[in-house]
């Protein structure tokens, strides 16, 4: 059975999702092996990116604030490079590209990790 690494997020990274949230309704994270922004964890409305066989569910996030968990999504082709990393959401300043949620903000969702044992 593959161990699943933990997903966090940190409080400002938490912080953002409840505002998103707010104005967008239930959330997801997509995280992608694409270079550049494909590298970056993506927000979007649940549903909205389709996730498939090539996805793997990490994690059911739970955020204080709303009931339903944001799930976080990540290719597997990423996930079997990442399998032995605990993740960590966090938010910088600075705009990304792409169409992730909170592009607008002046904000970027980007992923720290730190190796765990398998």
């Amino acid at each position: 059975m593959d161990m699943i690494p933990r997903v966090e997020l940190t409080p400002s990274a938490a912080e953002l999702v409840r505002r998103l949230r707010e104005t967008h309704g239930p959330l997801m994270f997509h995280q992608s092996g694409g270079c550049c922004d494909g590298s970056a964890p993506m927000c979007y409305p649940k549903g909205e990116f389709r996730t498939g066989d090539s996805d793997v569910l990490l994690a059911e996030l739970e955020v204080d604030g709303f009931d339903e968990p944001v799930g976080f999504w990540m290719s597997r082709k990423q996930y079997e490079v990442w399998s032995h990393t605990r993740l960590i959401v966090d938010v910088v300043a600075g705009r990304g590209s792409g169409f992730s949620l909170e592009a607008p903000e002046g904000v970027r969702f980007l992923i720290r990790s730190r190796v765990v044992d398998a």
